[in-house]
């Protein structure tokens, strides 16, 4: 049996626009928008949303659920849940699990264990290795959005630093290949030299004097330079300095670069009151180089803003650059920081759209999600800007239970989420009986 939902009076932000209208929701797709009068629908359950506005579902294309092997910091099911109480309604997660997602065998696990578990959309990257190049052609480009390849190390040891291997990776991808861009080997010697001064375990103020601006820089060029010699779709991952913007530039279209909520929203300045809670890789940086990040959201040069959401247990964030781990959950509070930007003048809602929805559906191909138009699946955010709340522990979703977030005030709110038509999310009520979708690829 059919079963229909009437978002009625909302402001509907697609595709540059903001209209007045109402969506009708039949079964799990979009069945029209009425922009003006809407026809009586007795058959239709009706959610008056009193002029909130109704976005895409958001995609983060950049997510770290730990599942399988590392489950004590946070899971599928506890990770898409975080992720419907923000409104994002799809997630690709990272390769750097236990065991990694390096073989067609781990792939096809994690697929499986998604399906018993995740809350809301998924679909998962395939990880290079120096030695697995051998494999993409065999990869199904319906069901992989792409090959995720570590030029740095991080969490996950999966750094892939042999030259042949590179070039085979870079010429031999028929997928997008999303990088992380560190050069090791800068990022070596600036510990080293750190350690003799400070000790074996540095403050964390010098987290961005070790993993560098420059060593950011040497790594991105290079990804840069080897996608324009072998044609490759290069996706660089978090990117965090100024100079690095220069690389990006519209007569290069498949080389595009994603900019995450962290470095959007902190400096190195909050290192003083917040600690190892914001240590990532690469590094929160300087003022001026996230203002030049907030910039670039407007002007092309960043094409996607995703959250490389990353939890850890608070145990493993104690010490300082060496010891502490890098990565914090950030998902849950992913779109009301960027309502945050749009209330500083910073962007547009419309361009929180296609920065979170849009562009992400479009790099990847995604099939029939990031738009809301007539024969898409139903995933919506409906968001409203209201009174002021403060992120405090017991909202919090994810596993590990703490967020770089908590103290923060927020004046907007997610209201409701719906997956493949299904209101999974409504002002704090939560179905955890509800099951996502694979996400397909054209």
């Amino acid at each position: 049996m059919a079963y229909r939902t009437l978002i009625k009076n909302v402001d509907v932000i697609n595709e540059g626009l903001s209209r007045r209208g109402s969506i009708l929701i039949d079964n799990d797709r979009i069945e029209e928008i009425f922009y003006g009068d809407v026809p009586d629908m007795c058959d239709a359950e009706v959610i008056d949303c009193n002029g909130a506005k109704a976005l895409p579902g958001i995609i983060d294309d950049h997510v770290h659920f730990r599942e399988p092997g590392l489950t004590q910091k946070a899971d599928m099911e506890s990770e898409s849940r975080a992720a419907a109480y923000g409104g994002v309604t799809s997630f690709f997660d990272m390769p750097n699990t236990v065991p990694q997602t390096t073989t067609l065998e781990t792939l096809q696990q994690k697929r499986e264990l998604a399906a018993k578990a995740s809350h809301v959309n998924y679909a998962f990257f395939f990880g290079a290795t120096n030695k697995n190049a051998g494999l993409f052609d065999s990869l199904d480009r319906h069901h992989v959005p792409g090959i995720k390849l570590f030029m740095g190390a991080s969490t996950g040891n999966m750094l892939v630093d042999n030259g042949a291997a590179l070039e085979k990776i870079f010429s031999t991808a028929r997928l997008p290949v999303m990088v992380h861009c560190e050069n090791s080997e800068m990022i070596s010697h600036n510990m080293s030299m750190a350690k003799e001064r400070y000790g074996e375990d540095p403050d964390m103020t010098f987290h961005p004097e070790i993993r560098s601006a420059e060593a950011c820089y040497s790594s991105t060029s290079f990804a840069v330079e080897l996608a324009r010699c072998y044609g490759t779709h290069l996706h660089v991952a978090h990117l965090t300095t100024a100079r690095e913007l220069s690389l990006f530039t519209p007569d290069y279209p498949w080389i595009t670069a994603e900019a995450v909520i962290a470095h959007l929203m902190f400096t190195e300045e909050d290192y003083l009151h917040l600690g190892t809670a914001i240590k990532c890789n690469p590094a929160v940086k300087s003022r001026t180089d996230r203002d030049a990040l907030r910039k670039a959201l407007t002007d092309g040069r960043i094409t996607i803003v995703g959250t490389d959401h990353a939890p850890h247990l608070l145990t493993d964030k104690e010490g300082g650059c060496a010891r502490a781990a890098s990565g914090m959950p950030m998902i849950q509070f992913s779109l009301v920081s960027m309502l945050q930007l749009v209330d500083e003048g910073v962007l547009t809602i419309e361009r929180v759209v296609e920065l979170m929805c849009h562009a992400p559906a479009r790099l990847f191909e995604v099939r029939d999600r990031g738009f809301l138009r007539p024969g898409m699946k139903a995933d919506v955010a409906i968001v409203r800007r209201g009174e002021p709340w403060q992120v405090k522990k017991d909202l919090i979703q994810s596993k590990c239970g703490w967020s770089p977030m908590e103290g923060r005030n927020f004046s907007w709110h997610v209201e409701h989420t719906f997956c493949n038509g299904h209101h999974i999310y409504n002002k704090g009520v939560f179905d955890s009986d509800y099951r996502g979708e694979e996400i397909l690829f054209r």
